[in-house]
């Protein structure tokens, strides 16, 4: 395949993720769209790197799945720490700076 076939998938997913961030109320579900945004840009790192004849690009995607588990973990851990405190977890009712 040729590399503008993976870059247009990887843009395709990318605007799938960005339109679930847009849309969504649900931080789960938003949390998922911005996983699968991270894993569009990884997408075009790897074919990028694979074109180029690289390994920075599949270097970098090992830096980006760490990071973005890290923030699955701190986003969760979030989630549940507002759902037992205010047994609501939708975004537009969230507001941590009001007593």
């Amino acid at each position: 395949m040729p590399l503008s076939a993976y870059l247009i998938m990887s843009a395709v997913l990318f605007t799938i993720g960005v339109i679930g961030v847009l849309i969504r109320r649900n931080p789960l579900i938003i949390f998922m769209s911005i996983e699968l945004m991270l894993n569009a840009v990884n997408l075009s790192f790897v074919a990028l790197s694979h074109f180029l004849d690289s390994a920075d690009g599949q270097m970098f995607v090992f830096l980006v799945l760490t990071v973005a588990a890290a923030e699955v973990v701190v986003g969760l851990a979030l989630i549940v720490s507002i759902y037992r405190t205010r047994h609501n977890i939708d975004v537009d009712e969230m507001n941590i700076m009001r007593g």
